[in-house]
């Protein structure tokens, strides 16, 4: 999620421009073959990738079977909606810092975990329906939404930290973890930080990439030339050019711009996501901490690979992806299940926010899943 870029945005992954997110959102892309929405491909098939760029069709795995019939994406018209609250719902202290948090239901608990620069409101048509058999939970990540804007060095780790001890602190039994984008990384970081008490995770659209086995792990020392002279003035080039690029995004009509670029139906982006999105751009601190992910989080992912994360979880994994995205590609689903044979692909002919575009479709595939993860024992939270 880079500097100067023409398409600079600011929606689910709301602040990002193309060369960042393909650093770490990382589509991977492959040969496509259309798909109707909502094809389910059962653990254990395989499927062949080719590296292409920036997919838009959804993939057929060779020899795959496929399940169920197709979905039809209509408009959301006439589902229930959580209420839009200024003032959020619920808050809860971790290290010091405000986060904001949804809850709702009775039932065995699933936590929802929104994208960059999104909130909790970003599931407003999945939390009721959810909610009639779940206890649904939708936290908002320490920067974003009604969360504190914390002033600290931010790192994916900080937000694995977060959800872990939110379901220490708040939810205090076994989970099933679900994330869009940004959130869908969180959730898998947080799955292997947490392992006894995460039952099952479900992505949508997600961010992280693969590994580059071919990049050395050796870095060149800075020079006295760089430390002292270039690297403040590249900070001040940054703070400029972000600064303003800050400013240009939270506007609404550039939020809806970009919505409808990754909405590939965009009957729901309307005056209720756009407030979802510009109320928590206006608070003191949103600029600094715009400016801190740009250039100290999303600039420095490598370290941080889908791989090294997957080869050490445990649970069942479930991917709900939007297979027009164009910021993630469908092949990245591919791969995914590829390398975690526990995997259950759905694709829906939706953007990169399925749960929101098509959330009738995502509902329904998310609870036919979840009824299938087997619940643990409660667990004793000290």
């Amino acid at each position: 999620m880079t500097l100067c870029s023409r398409r600079f945005r600011m929606s689910c992954s709301f602040a990002a421009s193309p060369l960042a997110r393909r650093e770490f959102l990382n589509p991977v892309c492959g040969s496509s073959r259309f798909i109707s929405p909502g094809r389910i491909y059962q653990p254990g098939s395989k499927c062949e990738i080719s590296r292409r760029a920036f997919v838009f069709r959804g993939i057929v795995a060779s020899g795959a079977s496929v399940i169920g019939s197709s979905l039809v994406t209509e408009p959301s018209q006439g589902m229930e909606r959580l209420p839009f609250k200024p003032e959020g719902y619920n808050f809860w202290t971790w290290r010091g810092h405000k986060i904001h948090y949804v809850v709702q239901g009775e039932g065995s608990p699933v936590v929802l975990i929104h994208g960059f620069g999104a909130s909790a409101f970003h599931w407003r048509y999945n939390i009721p329906e959810l909610a009639k058999r779940y206890k649904v939970y939708a936290v908002d990540l320490l920067g974003f939404g009604w969360s504190e804007k914390a002033i600290i060095e931010y790192d994916a780790m900080v937000w694995k930290d977060q959800i872990v001890d939110f379901l220490k602190e708040i939810v205090k039994e076994p989970a099933v973890l679900v994330g869009n984008s940004l959130g869908g990384f969180a959730a898998l970081v947080a799955a292997v930080g947490l392992p006894d008490q995460v039952t099952g995770v479900a992505l949508l659209n997600s961010a992280g990439q693969f590994g580059d086995g071919r990049k050395g792990s050796n870095q060149s020392e800075e020079s006295t030339l760089q430390k002292v002279f270039l690297k403040p003035l590249k900070e001040i080039f940054q703070r400029i050019v972000l600064g303003f690029l800050f400013w240009q995004a939270k506007q609404p009509a550039r939020i809806v711009s970009v919505l409808k670029s990754v909405y590939i139906n965009s009957s729901n982006v309307d005056d209720y996501l756009v407030e979802s999105i510009t109320r928590p751009a206006a608070d003191p601190n949103a600029a600094e901490v715009y400016y801190r992910l740009m250039t100290r989080f999303m600039l420095n992912q490598s370290k941080y690979t889908l791989d090294s994360v997957l080869s050490k979880l445990s649970c069942p994994l479930l991917l709900l992806w939007g297979d027009l995205d164009p910021w993630v590609g469908s092949a990245k689903a591919t791969r995914i299940k590829e390398f975690y044979p526990n995997t259950t692909l759905v694709n829906f002919q939706a953007g990169h926010c399925p749960h929101d575009e098509v959330p009738e479709l995502v509902n329904k595939a998310l609870m036919d899943w979840l009824s299938t993860v087997k619940p643990q024992a409660s667990l004793q939270v000290l």
